[in-house]
Formats: C-alpha cells, structure tokens, sequence
C-alpha cells in the first residue's frame, strides 16, 4: 500500500509538470480529420492507410488528401469501444499486397467479440482503391455480451509471425482461463495457424479435461486486462501497455509463457473501490516494468527508431487518452522508466513513425465524433 502511496504522489507530480509544460520540443502540424479514427499504418509510398471506428478504411497522403472509404466485407460491429481497429501491412507487402485488420465483429443474440482479417490491397490511378479476398484469421472465443476490451492491436514482427492483444471484454476471470483467447497476448503464423514452438501448443494433450486445442496454442502470454499497444525494442524484446482497472495502468515486457496476474494482482482498484492485492503479493506473476496511478489510459505503443529526433531512438512512445498526452519512456534492458510527458489538449488514441522519423499522431474526440491526423517534426 505504501509503494502504492508513494507512486501515485509521483504520478501526480508528473501530471503537474506536464499541464504546466507549454514548449513542446517538437513542431505540431495539422494535416487532415478523421470520424473516430483509430489506428493508421504507412504504405511503402510514403501514404497511410488510417481506420475509423464506424468501419472505414481511407487511403491519406502526407499533405492530408483522402481517397476513399475503400470497399471490403467484414460486417462491423459498431458500438462502446468495439468497432474497426487497427491496421497493418504484412511484411511481404510489396509482392503480395496484404493487409491486415481488426475490428469487432456480432456473434449469436447479443454476443460480438473482436476479429482479424487480411485482405489484398488494389490500389488504382485515382489515388484509391479496393480491399479483396477477404479471410477472417482469428476471433475472439468465445464471443460475449458487452462492447468493451476488445484490445485487438495487431503487430508483425521481424520473422513474419502475426501478434494480437486480446482484451478481457471486462469479464475479468477469462483473462486466467485457459480456455479462452480473451486477456491474452496471441502469437500465430501469417494466415492464422498456430506456430509449433508456441509456449502452449502440448497444453490440450497433457490437460485430458481440455475442451479447445486450437485455443491454447494461440496464447503466448496471459494474465490481461485491455492491451491496446504492442512494440517491439531495438533488442528485439517485446513489450505490451495496457489499462489497469482504477489506477494501475501497466507496461509489460512479454516474455513467453508469461502470467501478468489479472484479475488476481493488479496495482489498481476495481471501480467500486473493492481492492485488488498488489503484484507484489503474488511474487508467481510476472510484474509491470511501469505502471500509473494516476492513470494515463494507454491507447498505443511505439518504440522510436528514426533519427530525426536527436537522443529519442529506442525511447517507446505511448499514446495518452485520459491523459491528453504522449509519454516518453526510456527502455534499458529490462527495465523502463518515464521521462517526460507532453501534454496535446486532446486524447491521444494512436502514435506511429513515418518513412521519415516524424511523428504521426490520431486525435481521439469522443464528444464530437473527431479526430485530427497530427505530424510531429523538431522544434528549431
């Protein structure tokens, strides 16, 4: 309890310093809006493919130019947090188009729960295009009520396999249940199928009792509340931030087989003020590198690697959205530490570099349905 104390005294000290904070080391430009954008990715042209929640994908040059909505399949399940989400090219995207995507798709009765599919990307002489061959490669099991936790960021890394963040959906216990792919981290092949060497795949043989094979193969890690950022270090280590419940956001580095505690450790409270033992009780899970009360409500995670930016390479960068702010972190090993916090008057739901190493930035305004495209460049 005392640590506790003791970091939300520093946390709000940070919080302090940041409002106060007026000379951004960088340059913030406005290039475009978005209805409820959410993730955005950049094709090898120097354009970006940017997501919005109620379903659209648009092609966007850097001088903010739209194309688009693109036309594809999947039937959005709009609503609370779910709806379309992130998007990313597959690291063979120059020979054979794919692009990946998540969103919340409906389920049985009242039931959804988040999804992936990859389809190809034609693009045409106007400056637009279409999105083909769709096929789902993961979902969500089992699918629930609600609309929240989705999680589904996806990530490829640099030996071609496929990563997904899957939230709890806010029901807490599946985030421990083997059985589930719900509050877990999930490593697959490009097309869904489960990789070998995954921490899990001998799980269903020798647990007789087991009802889904296919389910415990997927998982990588375990023990999560609502990843919403997934990146990868200049070490090749992974790292994962996630929001806690009231207070205890966390940054994780995942390592395989992993237990991060949820919902039975947690450095935040449930909301109804019901306490939730520390991580620091339960020395069997795997702790938080960081975490945050008061909280910053992670929507995305970077790892710097450009040049633009003097000293920032391999600094991650997460996205603030009740914070309004982007947070610097610096990574070491296996250990990290917030440096610096620039304050944006607005919510922060994604950060991404450019060809170039500028920033990248998508507003979140959740009152007026909008959310401007930003480009970071260095203050002269």
């Amino acid at each position: 309890m005392m640590q506790r104390l003791l970091t939300t005294a520093l946390s709000l000290l940070l919080v302090v310093s940041a409002e106060a904070q007026t000379d951004l080391p960088f340059d913030v430009e406005p290039i475009t809006s978005f209805d409820e954008p959410w993730a955005m990715a950049f094709l090898p042209d120097g354009r970006m493919l940017v997501t919005e929640k109620k379903g659209s994908v648009f092609i966007v040059t850097a001088d903010g130019k739209k194309a688009g909505p693109l036309r594809w399949g999947p039937d959005v399940d709009y609503g609370g947090q779910g709806g379309l989400g992130d998007i990313a090219l597959h690291p063979e995207f120059a020979t054979n188009n794919l692009v990946y995507v998540s969103y919340a798709e409906p389920g049985v009765g009242d039931t959804r729960g988040a999804a992936v599919a990859r389809a190809v990307l034609t693009l045409n002489e106007r400056g637009g295009g279409t999105l083909s061959s769709v096929e789902v490669v993961w979902r969500q099991y089992p699918k629930m009520a609600g609309r929240g936790h989705y999680g589904h960021r996806i990530l490829f890394d640099d030996d071609g396999y496929l990563w997904i963040s899957s939230g709890d959906r806010q029901k807490f216990t599946p985030a421990q249940d083997m059985q589930s792919n719900i509050g877990k981290v999930l490593r697959l092949n490009d097309d869904g199928s489960i990789p070998d060497d995954n921490p899990f795949v001998d799980y269903f043989s020798e647990n007789p009792l087991a009802d889904d094979e296919g389910v415990y193969g997927e998982i990588w890690s375990l023990g999560h509340r609502n990843p919403l950022g997934m990146a990868y270090d200049l070490d090749g280590q992974l790292w994962e931030i996630e929001m806690g419940p009231a207070g205890g956001d966390e940054l994780n580095r995942i390592v395989r087989g992993g237990n991060y505690g949820y919902p039975v450790v947690s450095n935040g409270d449930h909301y109804d003020s019901r306490e939730i033992p520390d991580h620091d009780t339960r020395p069997e899970f795997d702790e938080p590198a960081i975490w945050w009360t008061p909280v910053i409500s992670p929507g995305d995670l970077m790892v710097y690697r450009g040049k633009l930016f003097a000293g920032w390479r391999g600094d991650a960068f997460a996205a603030g959205l009740s914070s309004r702010a982007i947070v610097r972190i610096e990574l070491d090993g296996d250990a990290a530490r917030e440096v610096e916090r620039y304050p944006m008057g607005a919510r922060i739901r994604s950060i991404v570099e450019g060809p170039a190493g500028a920033l990248w930035v998508l507003e979140d305004d959740r009152r007026e349905s909008t959310g401007r495209l930003l480009k970071l460049t260095p203050r002269d």
